[in-house]
């Protein structure tokens, strides 16, 4: 199993943000424009060329215990097939990843990718700017039979037919139980006196903005910016009265561990793992709601194999595949069916895996779990610039 997160490795250190992106591609004569879902597609030459490129984060898949340079899932998927995967761990953050392949789509030219993987809030760009193609979903029996039904239908893509979760996660609150000596529930115990100083946020607009509008009771499946503004009035006031320490990355992790922090947003992928070292460590998803992320698959305009990148994502909504994956990378596992098969494991820590809530959550977290409405292109500039100034970017 993983034992290092790829999450808390790395998101959020990114160099080009899309602004500068888009800003370098008109640079060289070509505005950014939406592509027509006639013109996203080219020849596909699966049949005749039996590989795909797949780009991926880093730690994001199984590896062999013994040798790190194999991938099981991977090669199980070439002996079922025939087909062959180059495999690279080259997205590091989403907003310099889409800087790296901008060009390409602005300039209807292929990127060299057959399948990518992003954040939702990332995934919903793409789709609004008509880069990436519509999957075939007939030919892939096994995502429509074992997708969860609430990752199926995000704002930004109703049924999912241009995205399919690789895994997904929760947005909450991990707070230090012994050391503050009593338990959160809700968002609105973040704030109180004895959390002065010793609380933190996410930095970032679109990992923050759900779960702090759920705490003011707002359906984020349908916020506005009304919903928006009431929220950040009260960070701000926060902040005023020194009750945030601050706005982090993921370096929260090591401030909840030495006990500078009692209480912070926080990934439960994160908390999973950290609460392995450290079991005084709660994750939460509180009682009024919880923000329900994925990062997805998606098949980029033009790619070469568009067909077996299809094939590829629907190998993976096997349960029996996607439970080898849950036991790797231990994230909110996409495949519900996935628990049972390992539930039935011999091995007693992937039987366990089986009923921890932070990687298949109970139907009781399920009903405080939903996926925010993403913030469309003609909020961001603003919204972000409000954001922004209350974090102090």
């Amino acid at each position: 199993m993983a034992d290092l997160s790829r999450r808390s490795l790395l998101r959020g250190i990114g160099t080009i943000g899309t602004a500068g992106a888009l800003a370098a591609a008109a640079g060289c004569g070509v505005p950014p424009a939406y592509v027509e879902a006639a013109d996203r597609g080219g020849p596909d030459r699966s049949a005749r060329d039996r590989r795909l490129v797949f780009a991926n984060w880093p730690l994001y898949i199984d590896v062999d215990d013994h040798d790190k340079r194999r991938r099981p899932t991977l090669d199980a998927f070439r002996r079922r097939t025939g087909i062959s995967v180059t495999y690279t761990e080259e997205i590091n953050d989403n907003d310099e990843f889409f800087g790296k392949i901008a060009p390409a789509l602005m300039n209807h030219q292929p990127t060299g990718r057959d399948l990518i993987v992003i954040s939702d809030w990332m995934c919903a760009r793409f789709v609004r700017l008509g880069w990436v193609q519509k999957m075939d979903r007939a030919a892939q029996p096994q995502v429509a039979a074992n997708l969860d039904p609430l990752l199926l239908s995000p704002h930004f893509d109703p049924g999912r037919a241009h995205s399919v979760p690789w895994q997904s996660g929760i947005t909450g609150i991990a707070y230090n139980r012994r050391k503050l000596g009593r338990e959160i529930h809700r968002t609105a115990d973040l704030w109180q006196d004895d959390l002065r100083g010793r609380v933190t946020l996410l930095s970032g607009l679109d990992e923050a903005f759900a779960m702090l509008m759920q705490g003011d009771g707002v359906d984020i499946t349908r916020w506005t910016a009304d919903d928006f503004h009431r929220m950040t009035d009260r960070i701000r006031g926060l902040v005023r009265k020194g009750h945030i320490r601050r706005f982090t990355g993921n370096d929260y992790i090591k401030d909840l561990d030495s006990g500078d922090v009692l209480a912070a947003q926080a990934y439960s992928g994160d908390v999973r793992q950290l609460r392995a070292d450290n079991p005084d460590i709660e994750f939460v998803v509180p009682e009024e709601g919880a923000e329900l992320w994925a990062e997805s698959l998606m098949i980029p305009d033009l790619a070469d194999h568009k067909r077996n990148a299809e094939r590829l994502i629907d190998y993976y909504y096997r349960p029996e595949v996607a439970a080898d994956l849950a036991a790797w990378v231990n994230y909110v596992c996409p495949v519900p069916a996935a628990r049972d098969i390992l539930a039935s494991a011999r091995d007693k820590e992937r039987a366990a895996l089986a009923e921890d809530l932070l990687v298949f959550p109970d139907d009781t977290m399920r009903k405080r779990l939903a996926i925010a409405r993403d913030i469309t292109s003609e909020e961001r500039t603003g919204f972000a610039k409000e954001w922004n100034g209350i974090v102090g970017l």
